[in-house]
């Protein structure tokens, strides 16, 4: 009864737009979710900053026409005031755009190089238990052979916030090992509130940046910072891995992709479908091509080519290994 309950709880959608390669994603991920989840009855916001001393320069969607395309698609573009983070680390975005949604509404939070390939209404969230993307590799901490390891790092972040540590562990995991420790992609997260999250994600975010814990002192924050904050976050809200079940989002409803060129390296055959179908229309197709990665990846064909230097069902196992052979090839593009 509660899984049904949550799977109709109404809830918002907020991504980031920005001026430059975001707006053309943004336009991507706004015609997938029309296409795939018609049903969805919540707002979908496209948070947009804005110019001010944090940016040296106009951080805002350019031209008319991608502005108007979004709200064909059903999107509102609502402006945000950048006060933290900006320029030096614009993946704080996520973080300051919470503002804006509307207070105790449950919100989704996506990643703009997001395509949503399966209708995201039949997902049960319980927005009392957050959770974010566990498609990750061990980016983070970056232990030395002779500091702190990675329980004295990660111990050091939750007894700053006066969080319970032990509780926060994959006992199944052995200890010194990544995955042990709660750690998230911040390609998507949710909550039951945008106010208290955003609030705290600010919170964590700032304090970690300004004055991190000596066992942090040899690693690094960026661009890791909001990863490192969101574990904590989510674990002091009463969330945590386990809250969503596996294999919907960052699987067959929604696909972060991060870069077309590593879409069509590794992800599923429909995955390819969904982000050719929802990009044919010509009213998109005249937009999108103004964007030259989209235009050669997408509408010339060079997808494909890169496609082509991979076998889908074996894998190089890490991301990087994947991008130095679409570079070494000449395909890269971002």
């Amino acid at each position: 009864m509660v899984a049904q309950a949550n799977k109709r709880q109404p809830f918002n959608i907020v991504i980031v737009g920005q001026g430059g390669r975001l707006q053309y994603e943004a336009i991507i991920f706004c015609a997938s979710l029309r296409e795939t989840t018609p049903d969805f009855d919540g707002r979908l916001i496209v948070a947009e900053p804005q110019p001010g001393p944090l940016w040296k320069g106009d951080p805002r969607i350019n031209g008319a026409e991608t502005a108007i395309l979004l709200e064909e698609l059903g999107a509102e573009i609502v402006p945000f005031e950048s006060r933290h983070f900006g320029q030096d680390y614009p993946y704080g975005n996520k973080i300051e755009a919470l503002r804006i949604l509307p207070a105790g509404e449950p919100f989704v939070f996506f990643d703009t190089d997001t395509l949503v390939t399966g209708d995201l209404m039949s997902v049960p969230f319980d927005f009392d238990r957050p959770s974010a993307s566990l498609r990750r590799e061990g980016t983070w901490p970056k232990p030395d052979l002779y500091g702190p390891g990675y329980t004295d790092i990660w111990k050091s972040l939750y007894d700053r916030f006066g969080l319970d540590f032990d509780s926060s562990l994959d006992t199944t995991q052995p200890d010194e090992f990544w995955k042990r420790y709660l750690y998230f992609n911040a390609g998507f997260f949710y909550y039951r509130c945008p106010a208290e999250f955003g609030a705290r994600f600010e919170e964590y975010a700032l304090a970690i940046r300004n004055d991190p814990p000596a066992e942090l002192i040899c690693q690094e924050l960026d661009p890791w910072l909001d990863q490192v904050a969101l574990p904590l976050v989510i674990h002091s809200l009463g969330g945590g891995r386990d809250t969503l079940p596996g294999g919907l989002l960052d699987g067959d409803i929604t696909c972060h992709y991060r870069l077309l060129p590593l879409l069509y390296a590794r992800e599923s055959e429909h995955v390819v479908e969904v982000l050719h179908e929802v990009t044919t229309p010509n009213r998109i197709k005249k937009v999108l091509k103004e964007y030259d990665p989209i235009k050669r990846m997408v509408y010339q064909g060079r997808g494909f080519k890169v496609r082509d230097l991979f076998d889908q069902n074996d894998l190089p196992r890490k991301e990087q290994a994947i991008r130095n052979k679409i570079k070494r090839n000449g395909f890269w593009m971002r």
